[in-house]
């Protein structure tokens, strides 16, 4: 019985050693998820490229919109969760995983008008949008410009201007090792695998003058919002979230605990308890 306990007790004191010296959650890179089987997946011809997409499961749509460089296979972690209770449909931004882009510029006006037009294709008049990073600011762009096409905007990672990204963003060796994985990924995935840099070139060009969003601008969504980030992003400015989750009317805000830019690998139960909890509540105005 002595040994017993002596061997429990080992077990748990080295478990204990092990978490102590486990490096946090965010600073860790969990791989990127395995994206399920879809219901239905192929390409939509929009704003004279082809874009891909996906479907899952059946209910009111929810569209979720990847961050820059990556792609739909990065929300493999949510879609099983979502696609109990929803319709839930991503795709590939223009230019990035399987999708083309036949555009010198790219522009977040662009690329929302790709969803509205991959919604029209799907003959989907309105969607619930949960984005991440780039994903968020899109949602943000059609909550201005497309009201009447959403529903409800999760927007998670978002930045209203430049100014919202921290400086030193590019230290994070998070976002170094993000880096290096989506360019293998890039070169996995793309139509066009031989072109990353010319697309890295787009992408941090327009990253560095885009969005813009006013205050007027934000003031004007009416799009029941949640402004969500995590704890310690290693991009975006937490009084850039502040400020707009106080600029959109009735916006809620919610910083994620012990989480980073990458808060849905790194805690996936977290980010999807608050993606439901977000989806069936009812707005307070």
């Amino acid at each position: 019985m002595q040994k017993l306990i002596m061997a429990v007790l080992l077990i748990f004191f080295l478990g204990f050693i092990e978490t102590a010296n486990a490096e946090p959650l965010w600073q860790t890179l969990p791989p990127t998820p395995v994206l399920p089987k879809a219901d239905h997946s192929g390409y939509a011809n929009i704003n004279g490229t082809r874009i891909w997409y996906a479907e899952f499961g059946h209910g009111k749509p929810v569209i979720l919109l990847h961050g820059a460089f990556t792609n739909s296979n990065y929300w493999g972690n949510q879609i099983p969760v979502l696609a109990k209770h929803y319709k839930v449909i991503v795709m590939d931004s223009r230019g990035q995983g399987r999708s083309e882009n036949n555009e010198k510029f790219l522009s977040y006006d662009l690329m929302s008008s790709d969803v509205i037009g991959l919604m029209d294709f799907l003959n989907i008049k309105q969607a619930a949008i949960i984005g991440w990073s780039d994903g968020a600011i899109i949602g943000l762009d059609i909550a201005i410009h497309h009201p009447e096409r959403l529903t409800k905007l999760f927007a998670f990672g978002a930045n209203s201007d430049p100014n919202g990204v921290r400086p030193d963003v590019m230290k994070s060796s998070v976002i170094q090792a993000c880096l290096a994985r989506t360019k293998i990924e890039y070169e996995k995935l793309s139509p066009t695998p031989s072109q990353y840099q010319a697309l890295s070139d787009q992408l941090n060009k327009m990253m560095d003058t885009q969005p813009n969003f006013t205050k007027a601008q934000l003031n004007s969504i009416t799009v029941p919002t949640w402004i969500v980030d995590g704890d310690h992003d290693e991009g975006i400015k937490r009084e850039n979230t502040e400020y707009m989750a106080a600029e959109i009317p009735g916006a809620g805000l919610l910083i994620l605990p012990s989480v980073s830019h990458f808060a849905f690998l790194q805690n996936p139960q977290q980010f999807n308890d608050n993606v439901l909890n977000f989806l069936v509540a009812k707005p307070e105005y």
